[in-house]
């Protein structure tokens, strides 16, 4: 059941990425951010200079096979595949749904197009899915070194604006930034924009919770000695850091060992020290 439920998840949100695109976004000429743009960008450099005409979907299944099958290798199977299913099946959808404005306000196109993929990003994330590309990015660089991840999704980003200022004008560079911040806010809402993020979780049940956490997640932790206030229990509080790709996973494992565990999740602006230790 969980796994369809997380495939009925992955299928509603290739459906918003590619009515956001289709219908908002390509039309007005605005760019979504990550691979998603860069497909978007490519395609519109390939349409206007040059014969060659290629969509949008078809571009962004190709530019996330290399990185696919990188996350196959490092990130691990579970992870890509769903990655995968989330890449194609909106590259169907892109295909499917025609491209066509349903407004002429580019303002509007912006903010609803932004707004939509958002929406479909922010719970394929909740649901423990990714939507492929930077994502699985992000996940290969904190697997091999805690390394500052928002400054490739930044460059990335930037990239694509400057790009799109050159070619198209610098009022639709504008309007992209427009719906990058709108996207970034909804994600916020449903999920979190945030890489890493500390976990601290008040148990009575420490052992247990720590063997879980250690066999699924591969993660490292800190125990402190904690006291219920009200009870005058004696528990632990394990503390940890995790991506936020692992904390689907990271809120099953705790409702399946100690559902009455009080669990603290912050962000988490910096590391110093190790982050993950590799096999």
């Amino acid at each position: 059941m969980e796994i369809i439920k997380k495939i009925i998840i992955i299928l509603l949100g290739a459906i918003l990425g590619a009515v956001s695109l289709n219908l908002f976004l390509i039309p007005a000429n605005v760019y979504a951010s990550g691979f998603t743009g860069m497909a978007q960008l490519l395609s519109s450099v390939l349409n206007d200079y040059t014969p060659i005409h290629v969509s949008t979907g078809i571009l962004l299944f190709l530019l996330n096979i290399p990185v696919g099958i990188l996350g196959w290798k490092k990130v691990g199977k579970a992870f890509t595949l769903y990655s995968l299913i989330s890449v194609g099946l909106t590259t169907f959808f892109l295909e499917v749904i025609p491209v066509q404005a349903l407004s002429e306000d580019i303002l509007l196109n912006a903010v609803f197009g932004g707004a939509l993929a958002a929406i479909g990003i922010g719970f394929t994330l909740k649901w423990g899915a990714s939507t492929g590309g930077m994502d699985i990015v992000a996940m290969i660089l904190s697997r091999m070194k805690d390394r500052p991840i928002g400054t490739y999704f930044f460059s990335l980003n930037a990239l694509i604006i400057l790009t799109a200022g050159m070619l198209y004008g610098w009022e639709k560079a504008l309007y992209t930034l427009v719906t990058l911040y709108v996207s970034s806010r909804v994600i916020d809402v449903i999920h979190t924009r945030h890489e890493k993020l500390t976990a601290m979780i008040v148990t009575s049940k420490g052992d247990a919770l720590q063997k879980a956490i250690h066999d699924r997640l591969v993660r490292g932790m800190t125990k402190l000695p904690a006291k219920g206030a009200y009870r005058g229990e004696d528990k632990e509080m394990l503390m940890m850091v995790v991506t936020r790709y692992e904390l689907y996973d990271l809120e099953h494992i705790i409702n399946e060992i100690d559902p009455h565990a009080f669990t603290n999740i912050v962000n988490t602006a910096g590391i110093f020290g190790f982050f993950r230790k590799d096999d």
